[in-house]
């Protein structure tokens, strides 16, 4: 029974990856897909300034050649990995999203900026009592294996897969998908 349910999810997250591709040809003819384009497309209000940065540090993640647009390939990628992406892609993906200097590690100020974000969209309205510096402290407390105020990838992914609390708030697991469906065809 499990396996069915497996291929089920597969064949539908293959369906939907394909309807996401026939939206990016319907929206960029041009065949580049600009940030403003990738807010319609994932339904972000300009009025939700959280919303708003949280989707465009996404799209910095899979700009990967940084020339502020995603081809289609850079797409495609993001979608499987948002869509069917194993755990040590994703967390490495959230790793890159909260690294914002890019230099491979994290400090209090990087992962309190995406917490700050994550609390807005998807913490608030669960049961955490935490404020967001609590939980990057507590973020720091328990993968921050060498206490020198850093987050090496090593660390992140280690911590990640010892503790759930932290594993649920790194894999920056908003339900994407759950998101971008419900969205992009408004």
């Amino acid at each position: 029974m499990m396996g069915q349910e497996q291929s089920q999810n597969e064949e539908m997250d293959l369906a939907q990856i394909q309807e996401l591709c026939i939206v990016f040809m319907k929206e960029c003819p041009s065949g580049a897909l600009h940030l403003h384009e990738f807010k319609r497309i994932f339904g972000v209000s300009s009025s939700s300034a959280e919303e708003s940065l949280f989707i465009e540090t996404i799209f910095r993640s899979f700009d990967t050649n940084q020339d502020n647009a995603l081809d289609f390939l850079e797409y495609v990628a993001a979608l499987h990995l948002i869509l069917r992406g194993n755990l040590e892609d994703r967390l490495k993906w959230s790793f890159k999203m909260y690294d914002k200097d890019g230099n491979g590690k994290l400090d209090r100020q990087e992962v309190k900026r995406i917490i700050k974000i994550l609390y807005k969209i998807k913490l608030q309205n669960s049961d955490v009592s935490l404020t967001p510096s609590e939980i990057c402290d507590r973020i720091f407390d328990l993968v921050d294996q060498n206490n020198d105020g850093q987050i090496t990838l090593a660390e992140f992914m280690e911590g990640a897969q010892q503790d759930e609390w932290v594993m649920n708030i790194l894999k920056l697991d908003v339900n994407v998908s759950g998101w971008v469906i419900q969205n992009w065809g408004k």
